[in-house]
């Protein structure tokens, strides 16, 4: 049976907090807010806890999972090139609801990648989702928390409904916005390109990529 956890996402009870952070190192499956919907979040590298999201969701191994990150140093440690107009990227939208394709560092899982060589990534405006990346010292990968084909969850009760009992612990940080998604940018090919359009429209990105 799930373990369902109440963190206030403004002032988190620190013993609660470090069990959390915890179960994330130990290889835990848990579901913990973002700034979009919940998200799916094991240590980016622990192959079997990683193994564990693909099977809780029905993900096929074939579609890569995205992580979260937390500042310069965990950015280059998990991205092999960080082109120029990352910079410009980052420093407009992040933390928020941008998510940007590098290409994988050797750090990376295959499994992650799905063997593709590219890593997607963003770093939260969720305050729990950053104290959760920050207290592992790893990224967390953030896939949405539910059944692959299902739509979203914003809630945790919602995340225990789509996933029943297969998740060791979720987080319950209140509703989520649960409009729209990230938006996906890849910064792999020659002309930086968006891949899905979410919560930050084209427009907002045109002064970036064109």
């Amino acid at each position: 049976m799930s373990l369902l956890i109440t963190l206030d996402p403004d002032k988190p009870d620190d013993s609660i907090l470090k069990k959390v952070i915890t179960s994330i190192i130990t290889g835990k499956t848990v579901a913990f807010p973002t700034e979009t919907f919940y998200a799916l979040g094991v240590s980016a590298y622990n192959k079997a806890a990683i193994e564990k999201v693909f099977t809780i969701k029905g993900r096929d191994y074939t579609m890569p999972l995205p992580l979260i990150i937390e500042g310069g140093d965990m950015l280059r440690e998990v991205a092999a090139e960080i082109p120029a107009i990352a910079h410009s990227l980052i420093q407009a939208f992040w933390p928020g609801g941008l998510t940007l394709i590098f290409k994988a560092s050797p750090k990376v899982p295959a499994i992650l990648t799905a063997h593709t060589g590219t890593i997607a990534l963003r770093q939260s405006s969720h305050p729990l989702a950053r104290l959760l990346v920050a207290g592992s010292r790893c990224p967390i990968t953030a896939t949405s928390a539910n059944l692959s084909g299902d739509r979203s969850c914003s809630s945790a009760p919602e995340v225990a409904e789509s996933l029943g009992n297969e998740v060791d612990l979720i987080i319950d940080g209140g509703q989520t916005e649960g409009l729209l998604p990230s938006t996906i940018v890849d910064l792999t090919v020659a002309s930086p390109r968006i891949v899905r359009e979410g919560v930050i429209g084209s427009e907002r990105l045109q002064p970036f990529i064109g």
